[in-house]
């Protein structure tokens, strides 16, 4: 029965191996930091559907929370800390987001454009 088990953990943490990881890998990170109150870069160009990570650095010393009703995400932001969130796959389109804490100052939005083709020259 020990053996047993010993397999089966071994064969789910292979699985997992094999079709996690390489799936997480494929995500493209979007850094995003936040100073004095203000999103920099405040517009962010991804491409249509595919899943994307922002990573949101607060540099701050206060906490803020990063809000988006169209990107249906909130996340609260500790001071001097960073947060990972998961967006997509999207649409093109535009979608806002903001500080909930610092509404008038923390905006951006993120773009959502179809990926162009490369020219084939032959």
């Amino acid at each position: 029965m020990h053996k047993l088990i010993s397999y089966t953990t071994l064969s789910i943490g292979t699985l997992c191996v094999l079709f996690c990881f390489p799936t997480l890998a494929a995500v493209t990170e979007y850094h995003v930091q936040l100073k004095d109150h203000l999103f920099f870069p405040s517009l962010i160009t991804i491409p249509a559907n595919q899943k994307v990570k922002l990573i949101i650095e607060n540099q701050d010393n206060t906490p803020e929370e990063f809000d988006s009703f169209s990107l249906n995400r909130e996340k609260v932001i500790f001071a001097n800390q960073k947060a990972t969130i998961f967006i997509g796959p999207l649409k093109p389109g535009e979608y806002d987001f903001f500080g909930e804490y610092n509404p008038h100052t923390a905006r951006g939005m993120v773009i959502v454009e179809h990926q162009q083709e490369p020219l084939n020259v032959n």
